[in-house]
């Protein structure tokens, strides 16, 4: 059965608004909520990359940036998940100085510093977005060390970091296939994310993979 990905982005654009209807005044209250707003614009963006409706896309994906690095300030520590969120959606609007900066935000908050895997995997896609390759390398290989993080998504990391194109290309097929053999996706919205910025970092670097998926725009 095809995905009605129209259906989705009303179903995401919806969450937003009722989300902005009902911002809290409170610290902790407003960041959840303003997360969720960032989720659903995230959302609506991807479904409309899959639409090829790029200008509408790019709106909503800086609405998703703007919402996580609005709440970044309240989170719990270790909240890694808004910039790698936050660097994701301005990449895929085709913001490249906004990426830059979404980077930058992650690396001045320590995400290099980080014992979590997440924090990690947040300061090399920001070292990735900003060129310093070198910088990414060491981190990319401690993930590739762990149990605790997608050992084809380090690959492809750690590949994209020594331009190595025939190992990023095997690592980046791995995690297209582990999104297609899923049952679940973020936000319930069938997009393999995560290979969508795989590509768009490794196309800066002429390493990009020739792959097709319903999970990818076409």
């Amino acid at each position: 059965m095809g995905v009605d990905w129209g259906e989705i982005v009303d179903r995401e654009i919806g969450r937003y608004h009722d989300g902005e209807a009902r911002l809290p005044a409170e610290a902790d209250p407003r960041q959840r909520q303003l997360t969720r707003m960032g989720n659903a614009a995230y959302g609506a963006g991807l479904a409309l990359l899959m639409q090829r409706r790029s200008d509408e896309a790019a709106k909503w994906l800086a609405h998703a940036a703007d919402r996580w690095r609005e709440s970044f300030a309240d989170a719990p520590p270790g909240s890694w998940g808004r910039p790698i969120g936050a660097i994701k959606a301005r990449l895929f609007a085709g913001d490249r100085a906004g990426a830059e900066d979404a980077a930058r935000w992650a690396l001045d908050a320590d995400a290099a510093g980080s014992d979590s895997p997440i924090g990690r995997y947040a300061a090399v896609l920001a070292y990735l977005v900003l060129g310093e390759d070198e910088q990414a390398r060491p981190l990319a290989s401690s993930l590739r060390e762990r149990d605790d993080f997608p050992h084809d998504v380090a690959d492809a990391l750690g590949m994209l970091a020594a331009e190595d194109r025939p190992g990023y290309i095997l690592a980046v097929e791995s995690v297209l296939e582990s999104f297609e053999t899923r049952d679940e996706h973020l936000e319930g919205v069938p997009v393999a994310d995560t290979v969508l910025v795989l590509q768009a970092l490794a196309e800066r670097r002429a390493l990009k993979a020739d792959l097709g998926s319903p999970l990818l725009p076409t």
